[in-house]
């Protein structure tokens, strides 16, 4: 481990530890509870990838998307997916204007810093295609002319796992865009009761702007920089390793049960996902503690269990906790 360079990034965390820190609490006042699905989507934020949101309607999605967009200052749209969406709806299209006689460009929606996709599922192939693509390259081409998307760019997409009638699946190839994959659960009694007495009100509390767009880039590049030994990175190729070749890394039970494994993408996801986590909570560099914290996440999307799982009704969750409890550290 670099001296300097670890240095050099504690130096930055100091900097930008209390503006972190008083996005994390006034993030927390609006949406209660929902501790791993709030620090996912600052995780997710910070490596500058997308975010994958699965949960039953009315588990604040929403509010959390759209909150973090006003606790950065951050422009924001809110895009409905349906069935009768057209990839030009998302992306704009070139529109004919009599009076001059031209072609002008007509941005569409996705032209925003953090985006909400509310339920991907439900818009055709060529939607979800063209949702990617931007994802993907930062940039929208229409009308022979290529159009860069705004800096920081966030997609929030989410989808209902409950029903399938008139969904699109994603297909797993597009899926792997998606850095992580977070699950929202239902609250405690506890958390639901402050749900009642905070939002059961005629004004319910609105989030103000505790960060700048040009310090989430700072975040971001601050990240880049967080240090990982060579130990951990190690550490990280087995459990991806894993996931693709369970038998070789002692675990027969799931060679089975498991179709596909991670991809190089995941390897990636997995390690800038945990240097974002490590500077979340303070740390300038990575322990094999915090690559268990974020694996989930970076796991539950690209690892295709088999018909034999389905089965046996073992779940993705299941399969994970199995590599991360049996795949050594060192």
């Amino acid at each position: 481990m670099s001296r300097e360079a670890l240095e050099k990034v504690e130096r930055g965390i100091a900097d930008l530890s209390p503006v972190i820190e008083s996005l994390k609490s006034e993030f927390s006042q609006v949406v209660v509870g929902q501790d791993d699905f709030r620090m996912g989507l600052l995780t997710a934020l910070f490596c500058d990838g997308h975010v994958l949101i699965e949960g039953v309607p009315g588990l604040a999605k929403t509010l959390a998307a759209r909150t973090l967009s006003s606790c950065v200052s951050a422009g924001f749209s809110r895009i409905q997916f349906t069935p009768d969406l057209l990839p030009a709806d998302l992306t704009g299209t070139m529109i004919f204007l009599p009076e001059k006689g031209t072609f002008e460009a007509r941005k569409g929606p996705v032209f925003t810093q953090f985006l909400l996709a509310d339920e991907i599922n439900r818009a055709p192939a060529k939607v979800q295609s063209a949702l990617l693509e931007a994802m993907q390259e930062r940039q929208v081409t229409f009308g022979g002319i290529t159009h860069p998307l705004p800096r920081p760019f966030f997609v929030m997409a989410t989808q209902n796992p409950i029903e399938q009638e008139g969904t699109y699946p994603l297909p797993e190839a597009q899926v792997d865009r998606f850095l992580l994959k977070l699950k929202v659960d239902y609250p405690s009694a506890a958390e639901e009761i402050a749900i009642l007495e905070r939002m059961g009100t005629l004004v319910p509390p609105r989030a103000e702007a505790m960060m700048t767009t040009e310090q989430v880039m700072k975040v971001q590049q601050l990240c880049t920089e967080a240090v990982v030994e060579k130990s951990v990175l190690e550490y990280m190729v087995r459990l991806v390793a894993a996931t693709r070749f369970p038998r070789q890394a002692g675990l027969s039970e799931l060679a089975d049960m498991i179709t596909y494994g991670a991809s190089p993408r995941g390897t990636l996801a997995l390690q800038a996902a945990s240097r974002a986590r490590a500077v979340l909570t303070g740390e300038a560099f990575v322990t094999p503690d915090t690559v268990k914290d974020v694996a989930p996440e970076v796991f539950r999307h690209r690892i295709i269990l088999s018909f034999e799982a389905e089965a046996e009704r073992i779940g993705v969750e299941e399969v994970i906790q199995t590599i991360l409890g049996r795949v050594p550290v060192k």
